[in-house]
């Protein structure tokens, strides 16, 4: 009995509120709804609709708010695939022309949310850059929003600079969709990132 007293507690302080905005409402317009039996049910489905629709809205609002459109949301950061093939290079300054650097990579999570974005896009697993690099020092990736590399997911003997000449990253790299070096020269779509 003791353990349903909060639920009634609250159902009733519910109920003492909406009476007291009813009573507030008919005062202010005395000939609301005149004429119609039950004026308290009508007015509590009114006040319903209202709040809901307005619960609606906020929500609506603060989601369109998170991201742009387009953009996806994830642990307080939005991703965007760009499909149009660029150097990588070219795609850093297109994503900072958007608040945004080339996507970093923090966590398996991640990668897969990324993964699902290309997919969606291209019903494939395109390869893609992001925006690791280690054009300052081999061996020494780094993140061009400046967050720590932490995370990888490395292919089999990568990343090798095979050829002397590979600074920059791709993902999606052969059949194990894992991530590669490969010559910033080459021209392929991007993930941008940037904080909300």
């Amino acid at each position: 009995m003791t353990a349903r007293w909060p639920e009634a507690l609250f159902h009733n302080i519910l109920d003492v509120c909406a009476y007291n905005t009813y009573m507030v409402w008919t005062t202010i317009d005395p000939t609301w709804n005149q004429g119609k039996s039950f004026k308290r049910r009508l007015f509590l489905a009114k006040l319903g609709k209202i709040l809901l629709t307005l619960a609606v809205k906020r929500h609506l609002a603060k989601r369109s708010s998170d991201c742009p459109g387009g953009w996806t949301l994830l642990r307080g950061r939005c991703f965007l695939y760009v499909p149009g093939p660029m150097t990588w290079a070219k795609a850093e300054k297109n994503c900072l022309s958007m608040g945004a650097n080339l996507a970093s990579v923090h966590s398996i999570t991640e990668y897969h949310v990324i993964q699902h974005m290309i997919m969606t896009a291209t019903h494939g697993n395109q390869e893609t850059w992001i925006g690791g690099s280690d054009a300052q020092e081999e061996n020494a990736w780094l993140w061009t929003d400046g967050t720590a590399f932490h995370y990888s997911n490395w292919c089999p003997g990568e990343p090798n600079n095979a050829g002397q000449n590979q600074h920059c990253l791709q993902i999606n790299h052969s059949g194990s969709k894992c991530w590669d070096d490969i010559g910033c020269q080459a021209h392929q779509p991007s993930v941008c990132v940037k904080k909300i």
